[in-house]
């Protein structure tokens, strides 16, 4: 087991490439996956590790995958030379360990398996950065979120580690000696705040940010930073480049919805509004008369983490992002920016700007959602699009 650890730039993603191409012209098998929907998009044939090894969604300590003997899913990872995991620290600790379970259980009949090595003796190479984001714990504190984390993890005691400390990025040619030493001077500030180097006052470290980065401020705050990131929007909205390279970062959900219907309030373009079908699934509860205590206008009501709002507004030219794995070949993942082309009835037409498809024409259809974890003592059904409109995404949902 080995763990590739760099700060983004420094070129993770060209060792994973580079082996891939190695192993697989040599006719070997590699598998190749990624904690998030976004980084799944970045090697050849990579899916993400909840789809590849059936990672169930809800984890603890006695997690095993669903992947039963001589299936044909199980017949593959016993066929495989090499195990991929990109962005490792997003995932929780007990999702590695249910790996390592479940290989040593189905690699048990085969003469490559070794009961004394993790994954059952099959060659695991984890990558990504402790500096970025960390397992999400609900209503966690730092301590379980730390704890959670993969080198809190007792296979972590087999794990050899190496480290790319060059900024491949920063080796670029630019117009002119200051440009590069401004880029320069920005990487090592952006790697001082991620290692923490800044000066520490009762607790708390503050960082004060160079002038060029900020943005005057008026009387509307949000207003300024659309101002900033989206300039001349009504000029360049049908450009895909332009709504390709900029996007809006916020910490909550709340924020990142009131910046996007803010946003698309401004587009000159006619608005179409999808509504969803809300009912309650029959085998989650013994309660009869369900639809007596929880009326489709209460179900409407309800917002859940990753599940489209019942009240969907669209319009044709904005950028929206996908909340589900469609279809992984095709580019179409749990994170993947679209720009609408085409709004009818039943489906919606848009183009890829995100991944290796971009440019690719897509139909997406409405699908049976549902949310995985509730304070709800039922589980909510609903019928839409599992989009939503993208000019600003959480960093979480940015990562990788």
């Amino acid at each position: 087991m080995f763990f590739l650890y760099g700060h983004g730039g420094t070129g993770k993603t060209f060792v994973y490439k580079t082996i891939i191409s190695f192993l697989q012209s040599r006719g070997e098998i590699v598998s190749a996956v990624a904690s998030s929907g976004i980084a799944s998009l970045l090697l050849p044939g990579e899916r993400t590790a909840h789809s590849r090894f059936r990672i169930p969604l809800c984890v603890n300590e006695d997690l095993v995958c669903d992947i039963k003997q001589k299936t044909q899913l199980a017949e593959f990872l016993c066929a495989t030379k090499l195990i991929i995991w990109d962005e490792a620290p997003m995932a929780h600790r007990h999702c590695f360990e249910a790996l390592d379970r479940t290989l040593r259980d189905i690699l048990r009949f085969f003469s490559n398996f070794d009961p004394n090595k993790v994954f059952g003796g099959i060659t695991v190479i984890v990558g990504g950065d402790f500096r970025q984001i960390l397992p999400v714990i609900p209503k966690g504190i730092r301590e379980h979120v730390v704890a959670s984390t993969i080198n809190k993890s007792a296979i972590w005691n087999h794990c050899d580690i190496f480290m790319l400390t060059e900024n491949m990025w920063l080796n670029q040619n630019f117009n002119n000696l200051e440009d590069d030493q401004s880029v320069v001077d920005f990487g090592n500030w952006i790697l001082r705040i991620g290692n923490g180097e800044f000066e520490n006052v009762d607790g708390e470290s503050w960082i004060e940010i160079p002038e060029d980065l900020l943005i005057k401020p008026t009387r509307d705050p949000i207003a300024d930073i659309i101002n900033v990131t989206y300039p001349d929007m009504h000029d360049k909205m049908k450009d895909s480049q332009y709504l390709q390279e900029r996007v809006i970062l916020a910490p909550a959900n709340e924020i990142v919805n009131k910046i996007n219907d803010q946003i698309l309030s401004l587009v000159d373009e006619e608005e179409r509004v999808y509504l969803s079908s809300d009912t309650v699934c029959k085998s989650s509860n013994s309660i009869t008369d369900l639809d007596m205590l929880y009326p489709a206008e209460f179900l409407n009501s309800l917002e859940f983490l990753g599940i489209p709002k019942h009240e969907l507004k669209l319009k044709v030219g904005i950028p929206i992002m996908l909340l589900r794995n469609l279809d992984q070949i095709a580019g179409l993942c749990n994170g993947t920016r679209l720009i609408v082309t085409q709004l009818t009835d039943w489906v919606i037409e848009a183009k890829i700007i995100t991944g290796t498809n971009i440019g690719s024409k897509v139909f997406i259809p409405r699908i049976i959602l549902s949310p995985t974890e509730s304070k709800w003592p039922f589980i909510l059904k609903r019928i839409q699009f599992p989009i939503s409109v993208s000019f600003a995404m959480t960093i979480n949902k940015s990562q990788g």
